[in-house]
């Protein structure tokens, strides 16, 4: 029985699930799914487009996307993409609680990524104002050789319920690969 209850809470959850597919053209698609209190925008610049998810209601969250489609993978390793991850994050770690970029793994189900968590040290024990954010993970992803994320995640902690929600979007995200010709 205990083996059932993920699957059944999955299914419970995607039945209150929207799904916002974005299409990459030549690259494909990505299909990622949160409850009906987030808004998503898409824009297409065509070598880039880049997704903003935000809060319907009173949630202080947020989470931004940049899709890039390089022409050569320089990231094509996980070694390489973790250390990227942690050199990009070195700027904002110095003015962190945390005061270094360790890269945390994202559990994918397609492709690979990592990311940096950092919290503002001026608002530690401070009670939550909108658009101000405690806490920050900042990293990318590796979805196929042509197809590269940029991800930030903004909320008032790691492990409130927009910042656990907006995770679970990034690690529940479905890539469809484009058809061969």
């Amino acid at each position: 029985m205990k083996k059932f209850l993920p699957f059944f809470l999955l299914a419970a959850a995607s039945l209150c699930a929207q799904s916002q597919k974005i299409d990459l053209g030549a690259h494909g698609r990505i299909a990622l799914y949160l409850d009906d209190t987030w808004k998503f925008d898409v824009a297409d610049f065509g070598d880039r487009q880049m997704v903003t998810i935000a809060p319907k209601g009173d949630a202080n969250a947020s989470c931004a996307l940049t899709i890039t489609f390089p022409d050569q993978d320089r990231l094509d390793t996980k070694k390489r993409l973790s250390l990227r991850v942690e050199v990009s994050g070195t700027a904002i770690a110095g003015q962190s609680v945390e005061g270094k970029a360790i890269a945390k793994e994202f559990s994918l189900q397609t492709g690979y990524g990592y990311f940096c968590n950092f919290t503002d040290p001026d608002l530690v024990g401070k009670p939550p104002e909108k658009g101000n954010f405690k806490t920050i993970s900042a990293g990318m992803i590796h979805l196929a050789a042509d197809v590269l994320i940029e991800v930030t995640i903004s909320a008032d902690g790691f492990s409130s319920a927009p910042y656990q929600q907006l995770l679970g979007m990034i690690e529940g995200m479905e890539y469809t690969p484009a058809a061969k010709r």
